[in-house]
């Protein structure tokens, strides 16, 4: 058997001959004419999936750890320039391998009163979901994963803060503790705000 020298020919060989004719490829790997290509190409498909298989099971135990029922309190500013009210915030959260659900209510007295969540589908690292809890609507959210935080591009379905752009962060702090926070921009100013930050602890 003369030498695959083109990688792209020896992967297809090398898909045909596993998931085809699996006593063809098993004779050929105890035989001495095995090529170098064939080889390579056997082991970088391995260890792609060997990579696959570890960033999604990393990702299962990261959101494992923020599946459950949590309670705290926090700080919520309805727009950069409101003044900033203390909230008691109660969540759920469900959890799998791949994706996380936060529905929430944070009340400050009778004042205020909103329905806040956080749905996510995670691809390794990468995040993609929605976002309730501005009051215009629902919002995309898009970002990645760094430690024990997932950082998180906030697109608003309508302005707010005269744009439709801010920044969340869903973070595990300690054993059983998580962080919600939102910043966004001042448009007077420039200068970012802190428009809310809600510390839980699973209850």
């Amino acid at each position: 058997m003369p030498p695959i020298r083109n990688q792209n020919i020896a992967e297809r060989l090398y898909d045909t001959l596993l998931l085809d004719q699996p006593s063809v490829m098993m004779r050929m790997l105890s035989g001495p004419k095995v090529t170098q290509t064939i080889k390579v190409a056997i082991a970088a498909a391995t260890a792609s999936m060997l990579m696959a298989g570890a960033a999604k099971a990393d990702e299962s135990a990261f959101l494992k750890t923020l599946a459950g029922n949590w309670s705290g309190k926090g700080t919520v500013k309805v727009r950069t320039n409101a003044p900033t009210m203390k909230v008691t915030c109660r969540f759920k959260s469900d959890a799998n391998a791949s994706s996380l659900a936060l529905n929430g209510r944070c009340t400050s007295l009778a004042i205020f009163s909103r329905v806040i969540s956080a749905n996510l589908k995670a691809s390794g690292d990468t995040y993609t979901g929605s976002y309730v809890g501005a009051g215009t609507g629902t919002a995309g959210l898009g970002g990645k994963r760094a430690g024990n935080a997932i950082s998180l591009a906030i697109k608003w379905a309508k302005e707010v803060n005269g744009d439709r752009r801010a920044q969340m962060t869903i973070e595990k702090t300690g054993a059983s503790g998580m962080r919600l926070t939102t910043i966004d921009t001042d448009p007077a100013t420039g200068r970012s705000v802190v428009t809310s930050r809600i510390e839980l602890r699973r209850s």
